[in-house]
């Protein structure tokens, strides 16, 4: 891992399965060198604004976020209304990927300001395809505002 600093992408996820699903698409299309991985909102929000464990000065800004929606301590939805309602913080780009098809949580989270909501697959294969199509249109494709 490099420095915290360096952080292009920060997946959130409690299921370290999927969390390794993903970091293993990632990785297959180049996309996981700089990847950092926290398993609760809690350690979302601390990593992006120096507090907790990640203790420094800055606040860390990834190129992307993605983010399960149904976590323990602090859910997704929160996680994404803090970061989207912050000046210093609303232009990351926030994909929630999840499990959830709930119509409720779809909405919310595009209310809160979600930049994508995609629904895991359920097949590996499928589902690392969609992992890798979000590193490549994310970190590669998308222009994001200068900082």
């Amino acid at each position: 891992m490099e420095e915290i600093s360096e952080v292009e992408i920060l997946l959130v996820e409690d299921n370290i399965d999927d969390a390794n699903l993903a970091i293993r698409a990632l990785r297959k299309n180049n996309l996981a060198n700089k990847l950092f991985h926290v398993k609760d909102g809690v350690e979302a929000l601390d990593f992006i604004y120096g507090q907790g464990q990640f203790s420094r000065k800055d606040i860390l800004k990834p190129k992307l976020i993605l983010l399960d929606v149904k976590m323990p301590k602090i859910d997704g939805k929160e996680v994404l209304k803090k970061l989207k309602s912050d000046i210093l913080t609303k232009d990351i780009p926030i994909v929630m990927l999840t499990s959830s098809k709930e119509d409720p949580d779809i909405k919310a989270c595009y209310e809160l300001g979600a930049n994508s909501y995609i629904v895991r697959p359920v097949e590996f294969d499928e589902f690392q395809k969609t992992v890798s199509e979000l590193g490549i249109y994310w970190l590669m494709i998308n222009q994001p505002p200068c900082h």
